[in-house]
């Protein structure tokens, strides 16, 4: 299956993705399915299941969260509840163990995206080492390498804030059926391998502006 590992919804502060188009991109960019990560819930992700069972759609939904630890953000699959955000990254790894979650962590050495900028000693299942919204190799590129050195599974993701870009990186997964349990097993397996292409600059810089202008409204 090739499936988006994260992608933001409306339900994040610095994205107005709305359901129906994610799954619409989605299924246009040719993905099997996606997790949607907002910023500090699951709610979103909960929201987006829903909706696609009701529209019948094929698109798998994997509901996840990007959480904002002290270091920074780190992925977290398939949990029943939000992990709370502010806490050291050991104690939100913990703290998404004990939920039952896959625990990723994303762009690590992409500082301008709260990057953590380690992985060693991380109890984690795998790495993101190709995020599309990376202007520059640099961040990707060394996140390969260290994940490499650590014997991490590598992952893909967009982190889409516009549905458009639904799938412009992905994680290919030898699943044993198409359900989000198979999946999460797979990850945690290493059955996984990423790829995609990186998000044009311009909508980089388009959803920075976007993602002010929400979250100065909100006020």
């Amino acid at each position: 299956m090739l499936i988006d590992l994260h992608v933001h919804s409306c339900f994040s502060k610095d994205s107005d993705s709305q359901f129906d188009s994610i799954l619409k991109w989605a299924k246009k960019n040719g993905m099997d399915g996606v997790a949607i990560c907002d910023h500090d819930s699951v709610e979103g992700g909960f929201t987006c299941a829903r909706r696609a069972s009701e529209i019948a759609s094929d698109i798998l939904v994997i509901p996840g969260q990007e959480v904002s630890s002290v270091e920074g953000h780190v992925l977290v699959l398939g949990a029943s509840e939000s992990v709370p955000a502010g806490m050291d990254v050991f104690s939100t790894i913990e703290s998404a163990r004990k939920l039952g979650a896959v625990v990723i962590i994303p762009h690590p050495y992409k500082k301008t995206s709260h990057g953590i900028g380690h992985l060693k000693g991380l109890d984690v299942d795998a790495v993101e080492v190709f995020n599309s919204r990376c202007l520059t190799p640099y961040a990707n590129t060394r996140a390969k390498i260290v994940a490499e050195r650590l014997g991490l599974p590598q992952v893909g993701g967009s982190d889409a804030h516009e549905p458009c870009m639904v799938g412009r990186s992905y994680t290919d997964i030898d699943v044993e059926d198409e359900s989000v349990d198979s999946v999460l097993s797979a990850i945690k397996a290493g059955r996984v391998k990423p790829g995609g292409k990186l998000t044009p600059p311009q909508y980089v810089v388009g959803q920075m502006f976007r993602g002010i202008r929400k979250k100065v409204n909100s006020y």
